[in-house]
């Protein structure tokens, strides 16, 4: 077999894994982000360590993705002691170091403190557990689109051929929901305009997927850059498949009320199942218009990237409810506690859900995006939202404990008891700029599709002029970290100028 041959069954006719591993290494993003946190109290205030944008970054880079790399390719055995491990650390950073040197409440009580803390306001300019999310699977894309090409990593965790569980599964399916969770429909209950102005807005939008998904394909098919074809078909790519979600979910907006959209996600979700179920779709998908599995004529080329559109579309419907439930103004703590236990319980009648569905109709299949991946997508989604809501309310308590405390990416905490007015003007405007334009997670947030692209052309480049088929482990994880250092330090270095580069 040729190169491109090798490279392309290498990523082909894989089954998954379990959704209990993953569900595992959803949850570990939690913990870096949240030993991140407390790793800069901490260090700046209890040490007094000052930091520059080059100590930010190496502590943003080790703590929150070179743990993501390893997770990705060399420890996913034995990620369920990592996740133990690194809670112990949390835990015990916060109880024996932060809280033994706290600045505020020294002498008060450990249950009064709590009292105080659940009575806590906040502010934040966006709510950070979107932030994460968005962030972690921009993370995640990038390790995984370079690191599948190697043998390090566990193919299992690939995207699958037909049924099954794989984390590249779960990335394509996450961005959309995520995408749904920020989209100006969901946003515009707080800004003005029409659902028609919305519509259009949209459409102005979707020009630069389309060249973006018009220029991928030129490239591969001008250099014969490996396929996987059963993943969207010949000419279709992730870009088209966003444009459509995005135009068909903002039509189906314009007549339907923004809060009955669970409804919509549920009823394209089932009516596309029964489709797949009691008509020629599924054959259709999986052999073409002829039964032989032809790729002539454009609907048998992209049969897989065109149909599975629907599925896509029930993903986004779903995030965009979700979104208009984070979003809702909440003042306090105790408020988001709720939301935790709201979207944990969510996800696990989701869950049980999917256990029925794979048991008694049929299993994940990201191919056809049928009925199990659109459950199986929201129920993880929601599991790794509400670690992150749970992880930003225990920092918020380290940073309640230590005053003037600062951790960019974080609600921010405007008022405390009125026993403690001291403690309640805490924050500084200026200081909290600063720490904005030293995170590398607001540094990603702010230039998402320029990240992803970066990403894109340097797996590109190295799978060019590396043969990544037979590289050791210790090579391939040295070009996996130069890769994430490089990508980052680009975009963190154009946040640090104060620069978003959008195309529209």
């Amino acid at each position: 077999m040729s190169q491109k041959q090798m490279k392309e069954a290498f990523v082909s006719n894989l089954n998954g894994t379990s959704v209990l591993e993953i569900n595992q290494g959803l949850c570990f993003p939690a913990f870096c982000i949240l030993c991140r946190g407390l790793l800069l109290i901490f260090s700046q205030h209890l040490c007094s360590f000052s930091h520059t944008w080059r100590t930010r970054f190496f502590i943003d880079f080790v703590v929150l993705i070179v743990p993501l790399v390893y997770t990705l390719t060399i420890l996913p055995s034995i990620i369920l002691p990592e996740h133990i491990t690194i809670l112990i650390c949390c835990g015990g950073l916060l109880l024996y170091q932060i809280y033994q040197r706290r600045t505020c409440y020294a002498r008060m009580p450990a249950q009064k403190i709590l009292e105080k803390f659940m009575k806590i306001s906040l502010e934040s300019e966006y709510n950070p557990a979107i932030t994460y999310y968005r962030v972690i699977n921009s993370i995640f894309t990038a390790i995984a689109i370079l690191a599948v090409d190697f043998p390090l990593f566990p193919r299992r965790f690939a995207k699958t051929e037909l049924y099954g569980t794989g984390a590249m599964d779960l990335g394509v399916g996450s961005f959309v929901f995520g995408t749904a969770m920020v989209c100006p429909e969901v946003r515009r209950k707080y800004t003005k305009g029409s659902r028609f102005y919305y519509l259009t807005k949209s459409l102005y939008s979707s020009w630069p997927l389309f060249f973006l998904g018009l220029g991928r394909l030129i490239v591969i098919k001008s250099i014969g850059y490996q396929e996987h074809l059963t993943e969207y078909g010949v000419h279709w790519n992730f870009f088209f498949t966003i444009i459509v979600v995005k135009l068909i979910t903002s039509l189906l907006l314009m007549i339907i009320p923004l809060n009955k959209s669970w409804m919509v996600a549920v009823s394209i979700a089932m009516l596309y199942q029964l489709a797949l179920d009691f008509t020629p779709l599924r054959r259709l998908i999986l052999y073409g218009t002829d039964g032989s599995g032809s790729r002539v004529g454009f609907l048998n080329a992209n049969r897989e990237g065109i149909i599975s559109n629907l599925g896509y579309v029930a993903i986004y419907m779903a995030g965009i409810q979700t979104g208009l439930h984070i979003l809702k103004n909440r003042t306090h703590i105790k408020d988001w506690f709720k939301v935790a236990c709201c979207l944990l319980l969510a996800a696990i009648s989701l869950f049980i859900s999917l256990y029925i569905l794979q048991v008694n109709v049929e299993a994940v299949s990201r191919r056809m995006a049928n009925l199990a991946f659109c459950v199986w997508i929201v129920a993880s989604s929601l599991i790794l939202l509400s670690s992150l809501v749970l992880s930003d309310i225990i920092l918020s308590f380290a940073k309640f404990l230590v005053k003037g405390a600062l951790v960019p990416c974080s609600w921010k905490l405007t008022q405390a008891s009125s026993t403690n007015k001291k403690h309640s003007d805490s924050l500084v405007p200026e200081a909290e700029r600063k720490e904005s334009s030293l995170c590398l997670i607001t540094a990603l947030n702010r230039n998402q599709l320029i990240f992803f692209l970066l990403s894109n052309i340097t797996t590109g480049l190295i799978n060019l002029t590396v043969d990544t088929l037979h590289s050791s482990t210790s090579w391939a994880l040295f070009l996996l970290k130069l890769y994430m250092f490089t990508n980052c330090l680009i975009i963190y270095l154009l946040n640090l100028q104060g620069k978003t580069i959008k195309f529209w």
